[in-house]
């Protein structure tokens, strides 16, 4: 997609268009559920602040500054969204249904006990991340599962590229204490 057909659909969408707005939607549907997905870790609630966040998309499209590029914009609405829900609801979402979610099926190259310990170090992992700080673990999720840069999570969540560092360095200190008895002397090299 060029940026000059995404310019277009952009007003299109903001001058009341459906065509335009849903395409808008198919063409970042899936970036942007994943995205939410793994913030909320439950399918029903990652469907409703889907639909939220492109309700605020459209119903805020005319202010669109184009500071940031679409998508960029909109995944920041999706983040915030998910930050607000994740601190409304002040629930943990449990890791085994996330992760079995993820799971594509079928066996494992793994032998029976390289494969249970593989699900049980996936599975702590979880937890541990879980168990961080919001601030921290959305910056995990950006960085680590969406493969953003520094520069680029910090645009998302209007922070500075220092603090996005900063929290990645300390989330993974808290990752390291957190796993240490499970990884043995190698949690150095997380």
């Amino acid at each position: 997609m060029d940026d000059a057909d995404e310019r277009e659909l952009i007003e299109r969408a903001g001058r009341g268009d459906k065509e335009a707005s849903s395409e808008l939607i198919r063409r970042y549907r899936e970036r942007i559920y994943r995205a939410i997905f793994r913030f909320t870790r439950n399918p029903d609630d990652a469907d409703d602040l889907f639909q939220e966040t492109f309700f605020r998309v459209f119903r805020s499209l005319r202010s669109f500054g184009r500071r940031s590029g679409f998508y960029t914009w909109v995944y920041r609405i999706a983040v915030n969204q998910c930050l607000n829900f994740l601190k409304k609801k002040g629930r943990e979402m449990p890791s085994a249904k996330y992760f079995q979610a993820l799971e594509s099926g079928g066996q494992s190259p793994l032998g029976a006990s390289e494969a249970t310990a593989a699900t049980e170090l996936r599975d702590r992992l979880a937890a541990a991340i879980e168990s961080l700080p919001l601030s921290y673990r959305a910056c995990v999720n950006l960085v680590v599962f969406e493969a953003m840069s520094h520069h680029q999570a910090a645009r998302v969540l209007g922070c500075s590229e220092k603090t996005v560092s900063w929290r990645m360095h300390k989330a993974r200190k808290m990752l390291q204490n957190s796993l240490r008895h499970h990884l043995g002397e190698k949690s150095d090299e997380l």
